[in-house]
């Protein structure tokens, strides 16, 4: 792996949860003899950009090195200057870039750099913190992950309703740590009045992370007090209604948590760009389903995805699938 790449990645990773609208990019200040001087990550919307806050860690060692980005340098005025500026003023001689930038106003950030001088180099790469991103930027709209857990044969719950706890301890502190990183998360107003979720990121011990994610509930079912633990939440009557909401209001990257009948809705709006199933070796033989109908007539119209990451919890598994 080049030197820099796992530095930005991992500066990047930190980012997610705190940066919407803006995606959570990494910077890696690399010496020319290939020791990593400073990292930065992008700062909460109106603050630097993650190359602005590396080069400001790099100090004067910047000038001739290398700065590796997992996201092309932006080259446009918003909220703060271009990222291409910032780095042709600091002396970089060299740029690396994991992914191009979509958008049409930051894009064209590389050829500002060639025509510059700038050794600018795209080394394709799949950066797990920005595809959220990536994908709200292609279809305009909220990036959503349908998040679940089932017994091996595919049920959320018992026939008697019972869920808790299907998975382990460490699915369930892996979970945690995940809707830290989330912009929102989402359930419908039945697994409210049912289950009186908090929605929060908590840590074993029951504290809080530092970032937690925006309460968000689909249905026009009353939510009595006490419900999400009188916690601040927001209330939409439709899926579409909801979506729509989160993405004028700055959200990029939503986790749909459920119930069966959420999760139904937008796989038929066909918003769904990633799956985690957390699956448990468990055998019920019945009860309550991931979705409550059928989502295609026949195999061929079904909805098909891609494996990207399959990883070992305890004695549960977690796949991840991306459209």
């Amino acid at each position: 792996m080049l030197a820099g790449v796992e530095e930005a990645l991992a500066a990047g990773e930190r980012a997610r949860g705190t940066t919407s609208p803006n995606p959570p990019v990494g910077c890696a200040i690399v010496s020319p003899d290939g020791k990593v001087i400073a990292t930065g990550s992008t700062s909460p919307v109106g603050g630097p950009h993650a190359e602005v806050n590396a080069l400001r860690a790099a100090g004067s060692a910047a000038r001739g090195a290398t700065a590796v980005v997992t996201l092309e340098p932006c080259n446009h005025v918003g909220r703060t200057g271009p990222c291409t500026v910032a780095l042709l003023d600091a002396g970089i001689r060299a740029v690396i870039y994991l992914a191009r930038d979509p958008h049409p106003l930051a894009s064209g950030g590389a050829e500002f750099l060639r025509s510059h001088g700038v050794e600018t180099t795209h080394v394709p790469s799949r950066v797990a913190a920005l595809e959220p991103w990536l994908a709200s930027v292609r279809h305009e709209r909220v990036s959503v992950t349908a998040k679940f857990a089932s017994t091996i044969d595919g049920f959320t719950a018992a026939p008697d309703g019972t869920s808790q706890w299907i998975t382990g301890a460490a699915a369930r502190d892996y979970v945690h740590r995940d809707r830290a990183k989330r912009d929102a998360i989402v359930v419908g107003s039945g697994t409210v009045l049912a289950d009186n979720p908090s929605l929060t990121a908590r840590r074993n011990d029951g504290s809080l992370y530092a970032t937690q994610p925006r309460r968000v509930v689909v249905g026009k079912r009353d939510v009595p007090p006490g419900n999400l633990h009188d916690l601040g939440f927001e209330q939409y009557g439709t899926p579409e209604d909801t979506l729509a909401a989160l993405w004028e209001s700055g959200a990029r990257d939503v986790l749909v948590e459920g119930g069966a009948r959420l999760l139904s809705s937008v796989f038929e709006l066909g918003v769904v760009d990633r799956i985690q199933a957390y699956l448990a070796p468990v055998v019920l033989g019945g009860g309550r389903g991931v979705v409550d109908r059928a989502l295609a007539e026949t195999l061929g119209d079904a909805q098909r995805y891609t494996l990207t990451d399959l990883r070992r919890l305890g004695d549960d598994v977690l796949v991840e699938m991306e459209r």
